[in-house]
């Protein structure tokens, strides 16, 4: 049977593997999706997806994925010191270029460039103007202090929605702060404006599509959480012990302090699924295959887990969700 629900995808760089094995069982499971949020790594997949590519070749499309050619710098950072250089004089080590030309060759096997090539549209609940796309994607705007959603935002920077391309928003979405330059446009009012990845302010932007409150929706918005379930976290801290330690504890409290309020809600947890991502870090580029079968296998647990139900948790169901959290 054929279920429609909106998607919100964590990021987490290649852990992204994880998301496209969660991605598989929904799709087994009857899902189509209507629209798809995502930062950073959830931005990549997100594309690929509302781009309207099956699970079953997202799956072999990361399979392929060479996760080191994305740690595209020039030959001085490939040391220690080249690396420090890097980010004094550019403000990130790696170009991110592999990236942009890695997932147009993937959006172009689909027809899809701008946003323009991924219009959504809803005859009985109309979208606002800003809306009528089928991917969101995150982005820090670290001139302006605030979260940026692409394309809606765009007007606000005096660009065309749909004539933008859909990877160089994505590729705003994943400029992992000092691992990636960032990228910097000109404003409408001719300013200057630097994105990072979006995760510096919202990883997991779960109530993206959300029905303005009052009305009921129509379908789930269903989410993928790249890390464990929020109660197996509580207290968790980040031992500092000098400058590079301390600068790490700063990065994670920013980056999870505007999720954790939302996540924490049990209107939020009743509709996201958790992976558990184990050990993997967002940037071990170096990914064996037991890595990536361990990433993948995990997605799928927690998707079935998810919609199945455990000792622990009751299986999903849309109508309970609706009484218990939209009345």
């Amino acid at each position: 049977m054929e279920r429609y629900a909106d998607l919100v995808l964590e990021g987490g760089g290649v852990k992204g593997i994880a998301l496209v094995g969660a991605i598989e069982v929904l799709e087994e499971r009857g899902y189509r999706f209507k629209r798809v949020a995502g930062t950073s790594a959830g931005s990549i997949v997100g594309a690929l997806v509302a781009a309207g590519i099956p699970a079953k070749e997202l799956v072999r499309i990361m399979d392929s994925v060479r996760y080191p050619d994305f740690r595209d710098g020039t030959r001085y950072t490939r040391h220690t010191a080249g690396k420090a250089l890097g980010i004094l004089a550019r403000n990130g080590i790696y170009l991110g270029e592999h990236l942009r030309t890695w997932l147009q060759s993937q959006l172009d096997e689909y027809g899809v460039r701008t946003f323009a090539d991924l219009r959504y549209t809803d005859d009985e609940r109309p979208p606002a103007p800003e809306r009528t796309f089928k991917l969101v994607v995150t982005a820090s705007d670290i001139s302006r202090g605030q979260l940026r959603y692409l394309p809606w935002d765009y007007d606000d920077l005096g660009r065309d929605r749909g004539a933008q391309l859909v990877v160089e928003a994505v590729r705003a979405s994943m400029s992992i702060p000092f691992f990636y330059r960032p990228v910097r446009w000109d404003s409408a009012d001719g300013r200057k404006v630097w994105l990072v990845d979006g995760g510096m302010l919202s990883n997991f932007p779960i109530a993206a599509f959300d029905a303005p409150p009052g009305s009921t929706p129509r379908w789930p918005t269903l989410g993928i959480k790249l890390s464990a379930h929020p109660e197996s976290v509580q207290g968790t801290g980040y031992p500092i012990t000098g400058p590079v330690s301390m600068t790490r504890a700063m990065l994670k409290t920013m980056t999870g302090f505007y999720d954790q309020m939302h996540i924490e809600s049990a209107d939020a947890q009743a509709r996201t699924i958790f992976v558990d991502t184990g050990a993997v870090r967002a940037t071990d580029f170096d990914l064996t295959d037991d890595d990536r079968d361990f990433l993948y296998r995990s997605g799928r647990d927690a998707a079935v887990k998810f919609l199945d139900g455990t000792p622990t948790r009751p299986a999903w169901d849309f109508q309970q969700y609706i009484a218990a959290h939209r009345f």
